[in-house]
């Protein structure tokens, strides 16, 4: 589970329903600061309020917690090469160094070359040397989640140009 991408989900969920922080707090008889820590990250919304938000948006609690998300800016993760660098960056800082050095165990050389440009601050090779072996499912997992927030960003910013 990332808490990034539900967070940046939580968001795009209230927004995309024209709903203020504030007027989000009411519906769900909460604070606004409860729902400001769900949308940076701090805190997950505890179980009756992810129910709440589930019946508020007509979904259930796991499409929140494992967004599907429909507009599809890359499908496969070698398609990562293809997004603008400040972008890629921007959505790839959401995530430690061991899950990119896990997704880049799957990709090409010419992936792993741009993420070492992108971070060059990460030892990609020491920290995969730290991780080991990893099931393939791992990777394939972890690369998912990394398209999930590409894409996520992509819907993001459809969304504020409205």
């Amino acid at each position: 589970m990332n808490t990034n991408m539900i967070a940046r989900y939580l968001q795009f969920l209230r927004k995309s329903n024209h709903y203020t922080q504030e007027d989000l707090a009411k519906r769900l008889d909460i604070s606004r600061q409860a729902v400001s820590k769900w949308e940076t990250g701090i805190a997950i919304p505890d179980l009756d309020v992810l129910l709440k938000i589930s019946k508020l948006y007509h979904m259930t609690i796991n499409d929140i917690l494992e967004p599907k998300i429909q507009l599809q800016r890359i499908t496969e993760f070698e398609q990562i090469s293809t997004i603008p660098q400040k972008e890629l960056k921007e959505a790839l800082s959401q995530f430690d160094a061991k899950s990119l050095a896990t997704a880049l165990m799957g990709a090409s050389p010419e992936v792993n070359r741009l993420c070492e440009k992108l971070f060059p601050d990460i030892d990609f090779g020491m920290t995969r040397d730290t991780i080991g072996r990893v099931r393939i499912e791992t990777v394939e997992g972890m690369q998912n989640q990394i398209i999930s927030m590409i894409n996520l960003q992509a819907v993001d910013s459809s969304l504020e140009r409205i």
